[in-house]
């Protein structure tokens, strides 16, 4: 089949957002080698995620505990893995997210200029991560460049690199688990252990499993929220008018995050498999056929949010789909958006503007990553 275009093109790579407005216009169901299928509108974005009947999530080689499993698989996961999100849960780490935003919030003010991506988003998705998991601080470095080989993977789609990189990430839990059960950590709280003890269909979770849970919560964590943070400095920045509102109106940023993170998304797909043959928008697609859904396009859908690049708090949050829809919404939802709200608490607490460095130009990150590669900003 001839493409409708191509993921990696140059007008792709300089401006993601524009590109994915443009396809959702001129062909919105479009097919690619690399993607399959994949579909920009809201509507037909939306027709996927309802329905599990005609399309999988069981997408990757590698064992995906719960997002690439389907029902009734999915729906037992779904249970044991939701209680660590629990508001008890988010509550209870609050104070340490506070912690870490504050001391590398104080850092940024006294530098001045900071780039903002090396020196805080990245460092604050790693650090309330591994505070989140009960992971030892010396693993900071080491899962940021796990990170970023992760992505340099993904974006060549070396399969033999990416493969080597998640047995590398099962060796690190593989560790981990051998600490907790050598020292018989019986009364550990932290998430890795609680993993130990859980049980699903009566028998314990092995390696593999608890491997691919804290892998998922690990990649969907870091990179996302690095990505959000970003998005949310350089926003705070570019629309002063707004940062004003926000820091005297601190109660509207649960909605401002998920508003911002609307107009740039931090996510940009997600993947699916047509379980049968099936017609979307016009389209014949084929049972087998890989469909991808482009978050970032259907979340700056005019049909479903008019002036999409206006920043509005009347919109309608259940169609917000930042956090995903259906069986599959994101299950660490709760976590990400304490983790921003508590961050930009504490950077207005501490802070009286967030501005542009004058001169500086940031650069956009290029697919599959979204976002800001670089972020200089003054923080004052």
């Amino acid at each position: 089949m001839k493409p409708d275009w191509n993921p990696h093109s140059d007008d792709v790579q300089r401006n993601q957002r524009a590109a994915y407005d443009d396809m959702r216009e001129r062909c919105p169901v479009a097919y690619s080698e690399e993607n399959g299928w994949t579909l920009f509108r809201h509507r037909d974005v939306m027709s996927v995620l309802q329905d599990t009947e005609n399309f999988s999530n069981a997408v990757s080689q590698h064992l995906s505990v719960p997002s690439g499993m389907d029902p009734p698989e999915h729906t037992a996961w779904r249970v044991l893995i939701e209680k660590y999100f629990l508001p008890d849960a988010m509550c209870a780490f609050e104070p340490q997210c506070r912690a870490i935003s504050r001391k590398l919030i104080e850092s940024a003010v006294q530098s001045g200029t900071v780039e903002f991506m090396a020196q805080v988003a990245l460092p604050f998705a790693v650090q309330v991560q591994c505070a989140f998991l009960g992971w030892p601080d010396e693993l900071h470095d080491q899962l940021i460049n796990w990170v970023r080989k992760n992505h340099r993977a993904t974006l060549a789609q070396d399969r033999a690199a990416m493969s080597e990189i998640a047995r590398e990430f099962e060796r690190l839990i593989d560790d981990m688990i051998e600490v907790r059960q050598s020292s018989d950590a019986t009364e550990a709280q932290d998430i890795t252990t609680s993993l130990m003890r859980d049980k699903i269909w009566g028998r314990t979770l092995s390696n593999e499993e608890i491997a691919s849970i804290l892998r998922i919560w690990t990649v969907g964590e870091i990179g996302t929220i690095a990505a959000s943070i970003g998005i949310l400095g350089h926003f705070l920045a570019d629309q002063s008018d707004i940062q004003k509102q926000l820091r005297k109106q601190p109660s509207l940023l649960p909605k401002a995050i998920d508003e911002i993170l609307r107009i740039r998304g931090p996510l940009l797909s997600n993947r699916r498999i047509a379980k049968a043959a099936i017609k979307i928008g016009g389209r014949e697609i084929c049972e087998g056929d890989r469909v991808t859904i482009n978050w970032i396009a259907a979340n700056r859908d005019p049909d479903v949010f008019p002036s999409p690049d206006t920043f509005s708090l009347d919109r309608d949050p259940s169609m917000n789909l930042l956090y995903g829809s259906g069986i599959h919404v994101c299950p660490g939802a709760p976590l990400a958006r304490m983790e921003m709200r508590v961050f930009l608490e504490e950077l207005f607490a501490a802070s009286t503007v967030v501005e542009a460095v004058p001169g500086s130009h940031p650069s956009l990150a290029a697919p599959p990553a979204s976002g800001f590669t670089t972020l200089p900003l003054r923080i004052r």
